[in-house]
């Protein structure tokens, strides 16, 4: 348990560290991601001792306080892992995240689906391992029994399906930037909202 007051001290020294908008540590207990990290330490723990059922509870109570947080008790968090704003974070069972990983808002660790997962040996991993000093851009999914080496960027938006080599970047094609429609492009994209519309596809 002292391993896990140390880690929770330094989840808290991190945020101040890489969020510009914090100040101080008293500033940072309100950061929205503190509250998934700190429980999923004592969860984890719970969990790793039998604790499956306490351990579920812990996490889902979690999720509803932050906002959709969703970090498996059985994942594996690294020290100084950090969450920036946090929604809609998905980190699966057997999730390994290494040390000063960066992971923003969106992202996901998960699996494969159950369709492919269900045929896996007992007790194979599923889910991706990300090494040390890891940053996961906004949106970005990681799915599968893939390892992300140290120091690697994945941009935001960008899938990953396979291995990702140390310090390499992984980035989504940018949105392109499209000239003015024409009088006849509008004219047709007028016609085919009046069709949505009034066949109630809202």
């Amino acid at each position: 348990m002292r391993t896990v007051i140390t880690r929770m001290r330094e989840d808290l020294a991190v945020i101040v560290a890489r969020d510009p908008s914090i100040r101080t540590r008293a500033e940072a207990l309100l950061h929205p991601a503190l509250p998934a990290v700190w429980t999923h330490r004592v969860a984890h723990v719970l969990f790793t001792r039998g604790h499956r059922q306490t351990a579920r509870l812990l996490a889902y109570l979690a999720r509803a306080f932050t906002g959709g947080i969703e970090i498996h008790p059985g994942a594996r968090l690294g020290r100084r892992v950090f969450i920036d704003h946090g929604a809609a974070v998905v980190i699966g069972e057997t999730a390994e995240v290494g040390d000063d990983v960066t992971i923003f808002h969106q992202v996901t660790l998960g699996a494969v689906g159950w369709w492919k997962d269900g045929r896996r040996e007992p007790g194979a991993r599923r889910h991706p391992v990300v090494g040390d000093r890891v940053v996961l851009g906004t949106n970005a999914i990681v799915l599968g029994p893939v390892t992300v080496g140290h120091d690697a960027l994945i941009g935001a938006g960008a899938l990953v399906l396979g291995d990702v080599p140390p310090k390499a970047r992984v980035m989504a094609p940018a949105a392109e930037i499209v000239s003015r429609p024409s009088a006849a492009d509008r004219e047709d994209a007028d016609q085919l909202l009046r069709a949505l519309a009034t066949s109630g596809c809202w």
